[in-house]
């Protein structure tokens, strides 16, 4: 039993951290604020690191949270209950009861990083400027999910973390010719799906140094992509480049090394062992290139959709890359045509036209409604439906009527109950049904809001929401990625399932955004 004198005291600090946090809150710390309830949920660990509560974020007034605590003294889990349901609590949370915005908000300074100056012997890159993390394992900036983090980081008041990841991507470009998988040694040798062009276009700064900058890394990056263009032959592809057999130019995923993935290498021993007599160095260069491509793995890069020792993705001509490529090369050439140099805009405006033309002869199939990727071993489009298909709405390649079968095609195979399908095939692969991505959707939804079909992109968006609120109000965190059939948290892969999470909150906080009607009404 508490001696009186304890209680005075404690009654007393009650008092003075109402007092206190009335005054000037932002100048003192927890202990300082919140007085015996901070004792007691310190001294009575009700949370096991005692970090916790101390980064903890109030969901309303400082004080009366105070006058209800000295009120009720709660104890125990009664006190576990108390502080839930009046703070949002790192790695506890609130179960939900924060609806989706605020929670991504409060959610943006767990995952911003300070610049790196690495350490000999570690395998991190150097950093100039402050960024932010994808969440979980993914500790270091990655290229692709970055794009869809800036989305949510423009339209919740972050510019400035937009512009200095802009930054760092550019300084990148100009230390290793491109931008790498993510900021370590070991992913120097491949990139990611490139949407530094679509970055650039978040951008606020109207700084003509800076623009010319970015321009300069723009096509650099460009160079890297087409670094094959002179030894592609219609017999064989080089590097990143394949030549279609009328001539045209066209890219595909690939990594310049075919060792086993630092990250991932006793997996990829054992993948290459499988595919024997298969050359182990051509299976681990696919599974690198797989790896380039984002959609690590997929029955899409698979001659066998239920092996991953039959990936083959250096013979995939993918849509979803070369819709992107697109959008590259119309941004420079309106980049360039912005500061007047014709000559520029006049090359890059022509390369644009020549890959939509050979997009539209190779990927895209009348017949059955969809884009397609293109397999070079059979010189025939791939079987595989997949989300990729909607790459040509999102960068503006698609005409009125294609954009109208590829929105058929994607309600009646790709729309699942919670959201949309990646591919159609359940092979156990992180990149397969039933899993669904926060990336994949948003292309989706501002490719089809852009194309005529508003209807649809709602609907995806609102059955996304439904599944990332269903997650949130059962575990309390934003995840990598769902299983949208049954709206639970998403399997398969190398590893668990992340949370964090930057592309997901990136995404979230961009479709409520555009749909400020969804906020907290999602289907549940």
């Amino acid at each position: 039993m508490k001696s009186l004198c304890h209680v005075a005291l404690l009654a007393s600090l009650s008092v003075s951290a109402i007092a206190s946090a009335q005054q000037a809150p932002g100048m003192r710390s927890p202990a300082d604020i919140y007085g015996a309830l901070f004792d007691a949920v310190q001294r009575g660990h009700v949370f096991a690191d005692g970090k916790t509560f101390v980064d903890a974020v109030p969901k309303r007034d400082v004080a009366a949270i105070l006058r209800d605590y000295g009120r009720t003294r709660p104890q125990g889990a009664a006190l576990k209950a108390f502080v839930l349901a009046n703070f949002i609590v790192p790695g506890e949370n609130d179960r939900g009861t924060t609806d989706l915005r605020t929670h991504v908000r409060t959610l943006w300074p767990q995952l911003v990083r300070q610049p790196v100056a690495p350490v000999a012997g570690s395998s991190a890159l150097p950093l100039p400027a402050t960024y932010v993390v994808p969440g979980g394992r993914f500790r270091e900036i990655y290229y692709w999910d970055s794009y869809f983090t800036m989305l949510g980081l423009k339209v919740d008041g972050q510019q400035p973390l937009v512009e200095s990841m802009l930054d760092d991507f550019t300084r990148m470009i100009e230390r290793y010719g491109h931008i790498p998988n993510g900021t370590r040694t070991y992913y120097l040798s491949r990139s990611q799906p490139p949407y530094f062009a679509l970055m650039l276009d978040l951008s606020a700064n109207v700084d003509a140094a800076v623009a010319s900058r970015r321009l300069r890394a723009l096509r650099t990056e460009h160079d890297y992509w087409m670094r094959g263009a002179t030894c592609a032959t219609a017999r064989a592809a080089c590097q990143r480049v394949v030549r279609m057999p009328d001539g045209s130019l066209l890219n595909r995923y690939y990594d310049d090394r075919d060792t086993p993935r630092d990250e991932s290498y006793a997996e990829d021993v054992a993948t290459a062992a499988q595919a024997a007599p298969r050359a182990a160095t051509d299976t681990q260069r696919n599974l690198r290139a797989g790896a380039e491509s984002g959609w690590d793995f997929s029955s899409r890069w698979l001659r066998d959709p239920q092996t991953l020792a039959t990936i083959h993705t250096v013979d995939i001509v993918p849509v979803d890359l070369n819709s992107l490529l697109y959008a590259m090369e119309r941004g420079i050439a309106d980049r360039c045509a912005a500061v007047a140099d014709r000559a520029c805009a006049t090359r890059y405006a022509g390369l644009a036209a020549q890959r939509r033309a050979a997009i539209d002869r190779y990927l895209w199939q009348a017949n059955a409604g969809r884009y397609a990727d293109w397999d070079l071993s059979t010189g025939k489009p791939t079987t595989s439906v997949n989300a990729a298909m909607l790459h040509p709405l999102f960068v503006g390649i698609a005409s009125p009527a294609q954009a109208k079968a590829v929105a058929a095609t994607t309600r009646k195979a790709l729309l699942a109950e919670g959201g949309l399908r990646t591919t159609t095939l359940r092979t156990g692969l992180q990149w397969d049904e039933p899993n669904g991505w926060a990336p994949l959707q948003w292309v989706a939804i501002a490719g089809l809001a852009g194309n005529g079909e508003p209807a649809l992109a709602r609907e995806i968006a609102t059955r996304w929401l439904g599944t990332v609120q269903a997650a949130y109000a059962d575990t309390g965190k934003m995840l990598e990625k769902y299983n949208i059939e049954r709206r639970t948290p998403g399997g398969g892969g190398e590893y668990p399932v992340q949370d964090g999470f930057g592309w997901t909150n990136g995404v979230t906080s961009a479709i409520l955004d555009r749909y400020p009607a969804l906020g907290g009404k999602a289907r549940p």
